[in-house]
């Protein structure tokens, strides 16, 4: 393993997190398709495994640009693929990136995000030197509008009609959690 993959590789109690490769199109494939585990990123999630490997590359290239990089989240137990997780509008300058993260729809509300988000936060915060870390998600995301709150986000506000579906438009709302707050919530100095 290379020293930066080395550096990318992270581990939970359940999960892994390791980079992403163009061969995990296949097994993402299941998952970025779903309209059900996709309903609060897009409305027109990927249709073909030629469309997933398009995809994947451009992440791969957002990672070789350094504008965002993404992981994918495998259990432990199973070596099942679970999902990915990304910051991704990465802006070294300002110091700050967006999550974004997709779930396989069987390990939703199973407690996936709540283990392995502080270990993100900390990559993020600690090894990436973000100032700023946002979640910027669909009004009717409840999940995930706990989850950030819970790990001390702050509700910068709400955002009208930035999203269409096809047939409504969605409010979005901003989260954010500084590195300064992230230092005393977590008692990193």
């Amino acid at each position: 393993m290379s020293k930066e993959m080395d550096e990318l590789f992270i581990e939970t109690n359940h999960f892994n997190l390791r980079e992403l490769r163009l061969e995990d199109a296949t097994a993402l494939f299941p998952i970025i398709s779903d309209e059900g585990t996709m309903k609060f990123i897009t409305p027109h999630p990927v249709k073909t495994l030629k469309e997933m490997k398009s995809t994947v590359n451009k992440m791969i290239e957002g990672c070789k640009s350094k504008q965002e990089v993404v992981w994918v989240i495998e259990d432990k137990t199973t070596k099942k693929v679970v999902g990915v997780f990304r910051f991704h509008k990465w802006n070294q300058w300002h110091k700050k990136a967006e999550i974004g993260v997709v779930i396989r729809n069987e390990y939703q509300n199973q407690g996936v995000m709540k283990e392995i988000l502080p270990k993100m936060l900390y990559h993020g915060f600690m090894k990436m030197n973000l100032n700023r870390i946002v979640g910027d998600i669909f009004e009717g995301n409840k999940a995930s509008m706990k989850l950030l709150i819970n790990h001390g986000f702050h509700k910068d506000g709400q955002l009208r009609e930035t999203d269409f579906d096809g047939s409504e438009y969605h409010d979005t709302i901003v989260y954010s959690l500084l590195k300064r707050e992230y230092e005393v919530l977590y008692n990193e100095h």
